[in-house]
């Protein structure tokens, strides 16, 4: 057992957190829409084809908005192909992923999904095969009062109100040679103003946001975000971060510290928009919209290999990973991470939402499951409402191969004054259990109930695919000293939940 020590201090708060860090991604890839969120012969089908039970497992989840329809797919996608009779509509040949999209489900049926789920929508519009035209047509059909062309075509669709959707990404991972239409900095930089101009100018409540890097290992990436946000920084409100981390085989403790790597990552992102901002002596600030991410141990050429040998069919079930405990660690610190660096960080989509890298699974023609990563997600989107506390740790570390020294315990607190409680997340990336003291300065405890939630499993490669409750959260008990001081053990290779009821001494 290794001792630790945690302080906090109600007179140091960083920044509210906002609740769309808790967003998701469905693109129109492999069984993510079709016998994803979308499956017309399933019992649980409601009249337009969606699955009730998805539905209830995405507002368990706890998701505040989705991303959509892409991803890659977008960047060879026709909005009008999605949108009409269905009968009517064209199937194509879609170019990212090998397969025949239907365009079953488009612009109204996933407008109508999002009202269902209760979730906001945020819209990518193609810049890859496309540009500005096809970008202003669709935010009029989606967002202005019915008068002309495209939202009179809305209306006799049958939606007269406007969708209102007021977050667009302007194309997405433009920098990468797979992306079809892919474009030089200069050229996306050129075109993504140019988008963002026009569209401002038909809606000016909308939010927009550029394309930065889609990792950290392009050669183009920081440069990249330092040309397009020199064209785009007077029309942008947002710039992406894409990040997913493998490295399963590197050992657990290595694994682990590439949380660390993302916050570098955002903090180097954040400095390019804020050096910027000076070189335009502007008052705009820059935020991110960390619109991808999550584990991902399927090396990017094992899935290419697998689209480019593959026939063309509607909803190719591939990259289907299965998510172990260990990835619940790696996945529960990435999203700390983001919270973390909350005064910038506005806006996330874990990636993506059913079946692909997913926190929920679906069985075609039958079950609906969790896995282990659904778990750290769900309790965050529920309990890091509020504001971030500025926290200080003192802790073992050890030297990772590719960051800094890093704690084994990694950590977040978050203070939500209207349930009067402080709520701290903790994941131990060690071996051992750890004896933690949090010291609460300007709090006071309460008499209430406090609780610890923690996600563990004697074996880091248990998954939920075969028994779908192995991997599940259980409660614990922890003490408190005294007023102001909370000791609690943490498992070995565990994430945790601890919630403390408090009163602060100003009250």
């Amino acid at each position: 057992m290794y001792k630790a020590k945690l302080i906090v201090n109600k007179d140091f708060q960083r920044a509210e957190i906002s609740p769309l860090i808790y967003g998701s991604f469905v693109e129109h890839m492999g069984r993510v829409v079709y016998n994803g969120i979308y499956e017309k012969e399933h019992e649980q089908a409601d009249s337009e084809g969606f699955r009730k039970d998805v539905i209830e497992k995405v507002r368990e989840m706890g998701v505040t908005c989705v991303r959509y329809p892409g991803g890659n797919f977008v960047s060879c996608y026709d909005w009008k192909d999605g949108v009409g009779e269905k009968e009517k509509r064209p199937k194509r040949r879609e170019l990212a992923w090998k397969s025949i999209e239907t365009n079953e489900v488009g612009t109204d049926e996933f407008i109508s999904w999002t009202q269902k789920a209760d979730v906001i929508p945020i819209f990518a519009v193609n810049l890859g095969t496309r540009g500005v035209e096809n970008a202003v047509s669709l935010l009029e059909y989606c967002n202005l009062p019915a008068g002309t062309v495209y939202s009179d075509w809305r209306k006799y669709n049958g939606h007269e109100a406007p969708y209102q959707i007021p977050i667009w990404c302007l194309g997405n991972e433009m920098d990468g040679i797979w992306q079809i239409g892919h474009k030089t900095p200069d050229d996306y930089g050129k075109l993504a103003a140019q988008t963002a101009h026009a569209m401002k100018s038909l809606d000016d409540s909308i939010k927009t946001v550029v394309c930065g890097s889609s990792s950290t290992s392009v050669n183009t990436y920081t440069d990249w975000e330092r040309i397009v946000l020199e064209y785009t920084y007077e029309f942008a409100d947002y710039i992406s971060l894409h990040q997913y981390y493998g490295g399963q085989e590197e050992g657990t403790e290595e694994f682990l510290a590439q949380s660390v790597e993302m916050e570098e990552y955002i903090k180097t992102v954040i400095g390019i928009c804020d050096m910027v901002k000076s070189k335009k002596r502007s008052n705009r600030t820059i935020h991110i919209c960390f619109d991808e991410w999550g584990v991902w141990e399927i090396p990017g050429d094992a899935v290419a290999d697998a689209v480019a040998s593959r026939d063309w069919e509607v909803a190719p079930a591939f990259s289907e990973q299965i998510y172990t405990m260990e990835d619940a660690l790696l996945f529960a610190g990435m999203l700390m991470a983001m919270v973390k660096n909350c005064e910038r960080v506005k806006i996330a989509c874990q990636s993506l939402l059913t079946n692909i890298s997913a926190a929920i699974m679906t069985k075609t023609g039958g079950e609906v499951w969790a896995q282990p990563i659904f778990y750290p997600f769900s309790f965050m989107s529920k309990y890091a409402r509020g504001i971030l506390l500025e926290s200080v740790l003192k802790c073992p570390q050890y030297q990772s191969k590719k960051s800094n020294v890093i704690s084994y315990l990694d950590q977040v607190a978050v203070y939500n004054p209207g349930q009067e409680e402080v709520v701290f997340f903790i994941v131990n990336r060690r071996s051992e259990e750890s004896e933690l003291t949090i010291e609460m300065q300007g709090f006071e405890i309460t008499d209430e109930t406090v609780e610890q939630v923690m996600l563990y499993h004697d074996d880091l490669k248990a998954n939920n695919r075969d028994h779908h409750e192995n991997v599940v959260p259980s409660t614990v008990q922890f003490k408190t000293e005294n007023v102001n001081s909370v000791e609690c053990r943490i498992h070995p290779y565990s994430w945790n939940m601890l919630r403390v009821k408090v009163r602060t001494d100003d009250e």
